[in-house]
């Protein structure tokens, strides 16, 4: 009979934050580019329309996302940016990072919800069609476009909250180091005396080909 122990293998205690940190990366990864691509898209788009009157007939207005607000598209960038650089760096400064790219996302969506029912770029519309500056819209509607926005906030806002809760267990984007920080050390190819190319090649990366 088998002797059987309730201790826990290593290798088996390891290998639980280790695919925490994979899945945590690949879907930070993929919800902060998808949710920065669909802000994008979003304020793009038509988000308010009304009329206003014009000669005494009503002159047809729209406004795009990028009137409304310019913050959900400025954000989206910045939060694209904190999710590159996440990958920079380490420890304190990831977490700084990793805190930007969760407020980025957090401000698309407050942005966006607030431009669902603003109606002041139609206004400003109304105002310079009929030349007079105290004119309003008539007909106001909106359209989802700044929910998607705001679904857009949201992704970029759950890859920062996975980045501050897992981004110890992510890759660094540096290569110069070794996993202990120490540098990596250049080994010099041996160079054959009696082989010209391989003294060429030796002086062309700054060695000694003699040795010396």
């Amino acid at each position: 009979m088998g002797y059987v122990t309730a201790v826990p293998h290593p290798r088996s205690e390891a290998a639980g934050p280790a695919r925490a940190g994979r899945l945590s990366l690949a879907v930070a990864l993929l919800g902060g580019a998808l949710g920065a691509a669909v802000a994008l898209l979003a304020t793009r788009q038509q988000w308010a329309e009304g009329t206003a009157t014009v000669a005494g007939g009503a002159f047809p207005l729209t406004a795009k996302g990028s009137d409304v607000t310019g913050v959900p598209a400025a954000l989206a960038i910045v939060g694209l940016a904190a999710l590159v650089a996440v990958f920079a760096v380490r420890k304190a400064g990831r977490l700084l990072v990793a805190g930007v790219l969760a407020l980025s996302g957090a401000g698309i969506a407050a942005a966006a919800l607030i431009g669902a029912s603003d109606s002041s770029a139609l206004d400003e519309q109304a105002a310079k069609a009929s030349g007079d500056t105290s004119a309003t819209v008539a007909s106001l509607s909106h359209t989802a476009w700044p929910y998607v926005a705001v679904v857009g906030g949201a992704l970029i806002l759950l890859a920062g909250l996975l980045a501050l809760r897992y981004g110890r267990l992510w890759p660094a984007m540096s290569g110069r180091y070794e996993r202990d920080g120490a540098p990596r050390v250049r080994r010099k190819a041996a160079v054959d005396p009696d082989r010209p190319e391989d003294i060429w090649k030796a002086l062309d990366r700054g060695e000694d080909p003699t040795g010396a």
